[in-house]
């Protein structure tokens, strides 16, 4: 069976293209999405993108990626990287591997968007390419995927 990768989208990240360009530029949402999806086809896997502003929906769809097949995720939590523990614990709690992206370099940003929750418990994190953190993203969790099938012991 093919691969398959799911990118889940936190909140606001439904007004790109709009928010805030000089920081997260004009891609909208829907352009980010075909391009995060060919790039993944051209890799020779799946990719669904979801997006939600509901901290509840982003931990259901963590909760059953591995039962509706998906292999790993690609998140970008938004604003909820810097205090939402029940989204790192979502993380935590799946044995897929999660990489945590994020459009904006957060390290050159303002301090409090400097810490993430979610890191400790991601494979990684990549930030500041903008839409070539996710692709990024897809390349680090094939590789997590390639590290898991070839080390057994290889964390998450």
């Amino acid at each position: 069976m093919k691969k398959a990768i799911l990118v889940l989208h936190g909140p606001n990240l439904n007004l790109l293209g709009s928010r805030e360009p000089k920081i997260y530029g004009r891609l909208t949402l829907a352009e980010l999405d075909r391009k995060i999806k060919r790039y993944g086809q051209a890799r020779g896997v799946s990719v669904e993108c979801r997006q939600s502003n509901h901290e509840g929906e982003l931990i259901d769809a963590l909760q059953t990626a591995s039962q509706k097949g998906f292999a790993a995720v690609v998140f970008n939590p938004g604003a909820f990287t810097h205090y939402s523990i029940a989204l790192r614990d979502a993380v935590s709690a799946i044995s897929l591997p999660v990489i945590e992206v994020h459009l904006s370099n957060v390290h050159a940003r303002e301090e409090f968007r400097r810490r993430s929750v979610i890191a400790p418990a991601a494979r990684g994190q990549i930030s500041g390419f903008g839409l070539q953190s996710y692709l990024l993203g897809i390349d680090a969790a094939l590789g997590a995927l390639r590290s898991r099938r070839n080390s057994p012991g290889a964390r998450r």
